[in-house]
């Protein structure tokens, strides 16, 4: 096209994707387009805006690095993660609810059985958890052989990648079910914790005004063969920030409730916890 308008330019775009181009990806690119077109329009952004946006991007490419990515933390401030979750995961039974993976996820966690400790370094004023549950199908029985992946920040609020005073993969294990469906292990009770704000995250928090704390919480990764792979995540009921989460990731149904422990419990507190999976097929 050789005189470009406001009027034509989007659809002169639209028009350069190639016939070739596979229909999913076309129906991305051209909503994509019409989008960014549309929002370009209706705020009147400027060339030294448009810019600053390059800008912001570049540094926040700069900053990832296998212990943190930058662009799943704007976009869990932004709610777009949480959202693409739910429109992947669509709960349509009994099946636990999904949530956001989060930037600190490290695959293969080390092995422990059942029962044992994810807590390496001890913290001053930090109370232990015994977690354990029954993981279901939607029919309720019980699935043994199912891998669970575990992770949650240290009482100083912070996970080991982010803290080198922390052991390698402290306060992260990997448990598998046993027959009865059954899991088991040792933890310490989350506590609030602030998302990294020293980077393009920051910057993105005070142009909104919003504050960077996430309820205390313990993540979870659910898989077996024949099922569908679950992401969660536990939130502690008595946590702050349960109704004003930083990135709007708290559903009702994943709220558990930590009480004391009996006197025949090596822990502080004790938390139960059962989760449903749907299998592949439905």
């Amino acid at each position: 096209m050789r005189n470009v308008t406001l009027e034509n330019i989007t659809g002169a775009v639209v028009g350069a994707l190639s016939q070739d181009v596979p229909s999913r990806q076309r129906e991305i690119m051209t909503s994509l387009i019409k989008h960014m077109h549309d929002f370009c329009r209706d705020v009147n952004l400027q060339s030294d805006e448009f810019l600053q946006a390059c800008d912001y991007m570049a540094r926040a490419g700069a900053i990832c690095d296998d212990q943190r990515q930058e662009f799943i933390l704007l976009a869990d401030i932004l709610g777009i993660e949480v959202l693409v979750d739910m429109l992947s995961n669509e709960t349509t039974g009994d099946e636990s609810e999904s949530t956001v993976l989060g930037p600190f996820y490290r695959e293969n966690p080390p092995v422990l059985p059942a029962g044992a400790s994810i807590v390496q370094m001890d913290f001053d004023g930090q109370e232990t958890v015994l977690i354990e549950g029954i993981i279901r199908d939607a029919s309720g029985a019980p699935i043994s052989g199912v891998m669970m992946d575990v992770w949650e920040d240290a009482p100083n609020g912070l996970y080991e990648q982010q803290d080198p005073e922390q052991p390698d993969f402290n306060l992260r294990g990997r448990f598998e079910t046993d027959e009865s469906g059954r899991y088991s292990f040792r933890a310490i009770r989350p506590v609030p914790y602030p998302i990294p704000e020293d980077g393009t995250a920051g910057e993105l928090l005070s142009f909104m005004g919003h504050h960077p704390w996430r309820p205390g919480h313990i993540h979870f990764m659910l898989f077996k063969s024949g099922y569908r792979t679950l992401v969660s995540q536990i939130f502690d009921g008595k946590s702050e920030y349960l109704d004003n989460d930083s990135v709007f990731a708290v559903k009702e149904s994943l709220i558990g409730e930590f009480k004391k422990a009996p006197s025949n419990v090596d822990a502080d507190l004790v938390l139960e916890f059962d989760f449903v999976l749907k299998s592949q097929d439905s």
